[in-house]
């Protein structure tokens, strides 16, 4: 299936007809192409945004919940075809994408629907001085969005949803790798009644049209899921044009789990935890630190259960580990375990390619542990993103913590213990902008999400997303 972009509410093909593959990961396949879009495109794109922003940003708050709700509707109204057409794209079980990425792409829409109508400027009396101050929080114009392939549509709108509930007009990207439900979120909007030009989504390269977004003198800011380098090189081009920045980059995250935690609920939740989306979430916690006391008998039970988890085609309803999302990926992930033998590292279990009956030239990869004897070894400092985890052993609270916060990340942490005074002290001293208490990936929309150190700047979720994309405005009048 050829794609297209999506300007001015229209389905249109690149200027310069250039296209690039796009792979089935189940079956190493090629099924489609999509636009290699330019520069050409994308300023095509941003005029249409322009052109549309002055009337959408007038557009009353009741107006714009009621559009952004339509389309949530009709986001679940196709969660099968949706679901369907994600797990093909991304390589992840089909059972997955029905239960977290549409649904949660939905609930993106429906949340920022409401939370427009809730968010409330600020206002101050300067008494003995006869002045009011208050405070205008208002759209920035056009801006840009670019969006990862580990959670297609969830994260895609995740960025666009509070972007034009707060009035402005965009110009998006979706990752190259897995464009499909972005493409078909346009016939969405059309059908919800979305102005032309509120949303403009061109395909193509990070390097190419990732870049003419970036580098636009007139797109004002720019929300960025991804890698770190890719971050750092962003912001390298977008300060200097004092553009607003939302980088949500890689993690490294530390599993911390203690003796006195509910065993074998974090036994079950580990499992998740490591290798949901086939590790391919910036959240998982990818190094499991254990307490010396129960790290034999975990390493036997842990081993035991991912022993079970079925590596299979995404269509099969029973498959827990799909496809990696790229042939490239795959090879990459392979090399870190690869590394272990060399880092004095032992491999507990898995670590293989897998050919699955029926789809062999798919890019499967079993679930893989690895135990490890260093922190600084690159197993443990590099982000993976594959179903690969190591464990360590730990023997105080002072030693875990050291573990859990010597990486350059700091996306997010979980923590398993039922000691109030540990629970209150890791919370404060983990080196993260996330931490789970005995849960993991218990996520309310409107709290903060964001990391520290190279896992990005900025927060999203709530009316942190709300208020980057509006410029805060303060009025002062005096009165006599």
């Amino acid at each position: 299936m050829n794609i297209k972009n999506y300007i001015n509410g229209q389905f249109v093909n690149p200027v310069f007809g250039k296209y690039l593959d796009n792979f089935n990961p189940a079956v190493g396949e090629v099924y489609g192409h999509i636009p290699n879009s330019s520069k050409e495109d994308v300023e095509e794109a941003y005029a249409a945004a322009a052109e549309a922003f002055p009337k959408w940003s007038n557009t009353s708050l009741e107006e714009r919940s009621k559009i952004l709700s339509k389309i949530a509707y009709l986001i679940l109204e196709k969660l099968d075809f949706l679901a369907e057409a994600e797990s093909k794209d991304n390589g992840k079980p089909i059972s997955l994408a029905k239960e977290v990425d549409i649904p949660r792409a939905a609930s993106n829409f429906q949340f920022f629907a409401n939370a427009i109508t809730q968010f409330s400027s600020e206002s101050h009396e300067s008494i003995g001085l006869n002045a009011v101050n208050f405070t205008l929080r208002q759209p920035i114009g056009v801006v840009g969005c670019i969006s990862p392939w580990n959670l297609p549509l969830y994260l895609f709108t995740w960025k666009i949803a509070p972007a034009i509930a707060a009035g402005n007009c965009v110009v998006a990207k979706p990752s190259e790798i897995t464009p499909m439900t972005a493409y078909l979120l346009g016939d969405i909007c059309n059908k919800a009644g979305l102005p032309k030009g509120v949303l403009n989504i061109v395909h193509g390269l990070g390097t190419s049209t990732g870049q003419a977004i970036v580098a636009h003198p007139n797109i004002k800011a720019i929300s960025f899921t991804g890698g770190t380098k890719t971050g750092a090189y962003i912001a390298s081009v977008a300060a200097p044009m004092f553009k607003k920045l939302s980088l949500e980059l890689g993690g490294k995250n530390p599993n911390i789990i203690f003796a006195d935690c509910d065993y074998e609920k974090m036994l079950t939740t580990t499992i998740r935890s490591s290798f949901a989306n086939q590790g391919q979430i910036c959240l998982c916690g990818s190094r499991i630190l254990v307490e010396e006391k129960i790290y034999a008998q975990f390493k036997k039970d842990f081993i035991e259960k991912v022993a079970r988890l079925k590596v299979g085609n995404p269509s099969d309803e029973k498959t827990t580990i799909g496809a990696l999302v790229s042939k490239e990926h795959l090879e990459k992930v392979k090399s870190y375990i690869d590394l272990a033998a060399q880092e004095g590292g032992k491999v507990l279990f898995g670590g293989n390619k897998v050919e699955v009956k029926g789809s062999e030239n798919g890019y499967y990869l079993q679930p893989t542990i690895i135990e490890v004897f260093d922190n600084k070894c690159r197993l443990n400092q590099e982000e993976i993103f594959g179903p690969v985890v190591t464990l360590m052993s730990f023997k105080t609270d002072e030693e875990a913590l050291t573990l859990a916060n010597e990486v350059k990340y700091g996306l997010s942490a979980t923590l398993w213990t039922n000691n109030l005074n540990r629970t209150m002290q890791f919370s404060k001293q983990l080196q993260t902008g996330i931490v789970w208490v005995n849960t993991w990936m218990l996520r309310d929309l409107r709290t903060p999400f964001g990391g520290q150190k190279d896992s990005g700047v900025g927060r999203e979720g709530g009316f942190e997303a709300l208020r980057f994309f509006t410029e805060a405005k303060n009025i002062c009048i005096q009165y006599e």
